[in-house]
């Protein structure tokens, strides 16, 4: 999937501020952020969207929702997060990459 960002990312090819990374998965600072602190969660191999993981790798998806809680505890998310994941373009999802983004800070807006 070589024109996709985040494979490109995941591969090196594209630059990316890199929090924390090992053979699976990849975590991110989000360009544009939406909270103090805003990042994305990317699995390295490329899956479109949610369904598509769970389908195709559940151990992963369940990796990754794991890693979640290290990374918010190495990232100093004491008081809470939030995640989401972007499903399909009617679920607000541009990249069609699974990404899971993990936001923190006083700027979250409530439901």
């Amino acid at each position: 999937m070589s024109e996709c960002l985040f494979c490109q990312i995941a591969s090196g090819e594209m630059p990316a501020d890199v929090i924390y990374e090992d053979e699976s998965i990849l975590v991110m600072k989000d360009i544009y952020p939406k909270s103090e602190t805003h990042l994305l969660m990317i699995p390295k191999d490329h899956f479109k969207d949610l369904p598509d993981i769970a389908a195709s790798d559940p151990e992963l998806l369940s990796y990754m929702m794991d890693k979640i809680t290290l990374v918010a505890e190495q990232e100093g998310m004491h008081n809470g997060f939030r995640t989401i994941i972007n499903t399909g373009a009617g679920g607000g999802q541009v990249i069609f990459h699974v990404h899971i983004h993990l936001l923190a800070g006083k700027s979250l807006p409530g439901f």
